[in-house]
């Protein structure tokens, strides 16, 4: 449900990086952010958290709240 927003905000927003990771086949990675629902979207700036969201957002709030955070 998430995945198309994703995907096609990361085609739109060129000056950010989107990344996807599978939380079955990354566990580790999983645990170390604390993800316990899906999808769990966490913003970090230089390596830090600095947000997150646990369930879908709409295109145009996740790209609001992506401008809120970075700019």
């Amino acid at each position: 449900m998430l995945g198309p927003v994703f995907e096609a905000l990361g085609e739109e927003m060129k000056d950010y990086k989107f990344t996807k990771v599978n939380v079955d086949e990354n566990q580790e990675l999983a645990g170390k952010y604390g993800v316990r629902g899906i999808p769990t979207m966490i913003f970090l700036r230089d390596g830090e958290e600095v947000d997150r969201v646990v369930g879908a957002l709409p295109k145009e709030a996740l790209k609001a709240k992506i401008e809120k955070i970075f700019k």
